[in-house]
């Protein structure tokens, strides 16, 4: 594989390339590292699914992939996991990013998986975080923060020393490239300016997009309507995503769309499939997509009505997560350790 074409790879539905240049110069070389983080503290969805389809496409690139169970972290950031449920959700996060990124088309033991514990809590990583934490202040962690950390006029200190701690995790796995959602941008610019000073390579950054809810608007986790849970079933979807905002012609916050061009045409690309929307023959009958680019011109255009859509989004969707919810099934003690307030 050429470098043009493992550029395009890499690239393609993102959001921010930090730098061009450099990523240009990395790909020359045969085996660049990417890492992810993910923080295990509420259940997994479908906007982690857009992220982490990517890492498919990182692997096809011929990309070091690692992602990072960030444990601490979830307790770190407002206790938003208990100390007593780390294990349990770290478990259940790996196994949910396992059967994504299968669910993608892509070998989930190609991955490795780390988990914070495993490097955070001894030398030279402490030591690292203490010349950090010397060395940074307050309202820079705050600033790099804001978007991911918990904010409150009296913050705890453990939001603060996540932010250090996510920009030294870059260095400390030793990654070419941080990927994480546009919201992470903060934390790793701060990494890329302090990294340097402390003897480490400035990392590239690369950022997923935040999708639009199906509410409208950003997707929010404790609005059970505005996004598809992974362990939905094909009823479940296809009512979310019949609600869902989706006006005719509009494009701006349109989460059926966004879901359309970010998962569900990619993974039918890689399993060489079209989009089928099945419409009565008053309707203009079937019509099949092979390319998102046309589906998104013939609804801006009014050619496609969104009911028409809807249905055949929620189709696809549930098609799309379905080995992982009978994943879950299979395994539910999975869930219902993680969040026994939940599934007990």
């Amino acid at each position: 594989m050429n470098t043009a074409e493992r550029k395009r790879l890499v690239t393609r539905h993102t959001e921010e390339v930090i730098t061009e240049e450099e990523l240009d110069d990395l790909l020359e070389e045969p085996d660049p590292s990417i890492y992810i983080g993910y923080a295990p503290t509420g259940e997994m969805h479908i906007g982690h699914f857009t992220t982490i389809r990517k890492l498919a496409d990182f692997l096809r690139a011929g990309l070091d992939v690692t992602v990072l169970i960030a444990d601490l972290h979830a307790h770190l950031d407002d206790e938003k996991s208990p100390f007593d449920l780390l294990e349990a959700r770290s478990a259940y996060y790996e196994a949910a990013i396992e059967a994504m990124v299968e669910a993608a088309g892509a070998n989930p033991d190609e991955i490795e998986f780390v988990r914070g514990t495993e490097f955070e809590l001894e030398e030279p990583y402490t030591l690292e975080l203490y010349r950090l934490l010397a060395d940074t202040t307050i309202s820079r962690a705050q600033r790099a923060g804001s978007e991911v950390v918990r904010q409150s006029d009296n913050p705890k200190l453990g939001g603060l020393v996540y932010t250090l701690m996510q920009s030294l995790d870059v260095a400390a796995l030793d990654a070419d490239i941080a990927y994480g959602g546009i919201d992470q941008r903060g934390i790793y610019m701060l990494a890329r300016e302090i990294l340097p000073e402390h003897g480490h390579e400035k990392p590239l950054c690369l950022f997923a997009p935040l999708l639009s809810g199906l509410s409208g608007g950003k997707m929010s986790a404790s609005e059970a309507g505005s996004k598809v849970n992974l362990t939905d079933d094909p009823e479940t979807v296809g009512e979310k995503i019949d609600g869902a905002y989706c006006p005719q012609g509009e494009l701006e916050e349109n989460g059926v769309l966004e879901y359309l061009d970010h998962l569900v045409f990619p993974i039918l690309e890689e399993e060489g499939e079209p989009f089928v929307i099945e419409r009565p023959e008053q309707y203009g009958g079937n019509v099949v997509y092979e390319e998102y680019a046309d589906l998104e011109a013939d609804f801006l255009d009014g050619e496609l009505h969104p009911q028409d859509l809807k249905g055949a989004t929620g189709e696809a969707i549930a098609e799309v997560i379905a080995p992982i919810r009978e994943r879950f099934e299979a395994d539910s003690d999975l869930l219902r350790q993680a969040y026994p307030d939940r599934y007990d």
